[in-house]
């Protein structure tokens, strides 16, 4: 003996859960397959830098101010912290970008004197200069979101690109490219 047939109108009703998963698992088989883009455009870039003058961080470095960055000749200003363990991954590549001829000043985010000296003595001092930044006000003035965060700066003090996150060997290359492209102007 058969079951009696659905009526013609509910068969859909049947086959909808089905559906609705293969839907879903399609949608998400997207996301995974073609991820979206996780390249952050700061607002910043394209402006000048904040108006800041801040104190050195070390006593074998001068502090730093906006006018460092207004020579005519392209720098990085490197967000960083002595506490921060991404930043000691980074140090390497800025060492590598510094000896390339790239000046690097530094800007240290809530830290104190003797750990940023243990810091640099542990994983080398590629900065011209370091500004102490006791209350991120610099950092938030420059759009930061963490550290550490690398900022490329023309030589008339406009911010050309910021890189978020540390610089992993990888990196190198685009920022190096970042500083030859901020030689030309706008």
């Amino acid at each position: 003996m058969t079951a009696p047939d659905a009526p013609k109108g509910k068969r859909w009703a049947i086959w909808l859960p089905l559906v609705l998963f293969g839907a879903f698992f399609a949608l998400v088989m997207n996301g995974l397959i073609r991820p979206a883009d996780r390249e952050i455009e700061s607002a910043m870039v394209g402006k000048p830098l904040p108006v800041f003058d801040l104190a050195p961080g070390s006593p074998d470095r001068p502090g730093l101010a906006t006018d460092a960055f207004r020579q005519g000749r392209p720098r990085l200003l490197n967000i960083f912290a002595s506490w921060c363990v991404p930043c000691a991954a980074e140090a390497p590549q800025l060492d590598a970008i510094a000896k390339s001829g790239v000046p690097i000043d530094g800007v240290a985010i809530r830290d104190r004197e003797e750990d940023l000296a243990r810091f640099l003595a542990r994983h080398g001092n590629p900065f011209a200069s370091i500004g102490k930044d006791d209350i991120s006000e610099v950092q938030l003035g420059l759009g930061s979101s963490g550290v550490p965060e690398t900022f490329v700066i023309d030589g008339s003090g406009t911010i050309r690109y910021q890189h978020i996150g540390p610089i992993m060997d990888r990196d190198v290359a685009k920022i190096l490219a970042e500083v030859e492209r901020a030689e030309k102007p706008l």
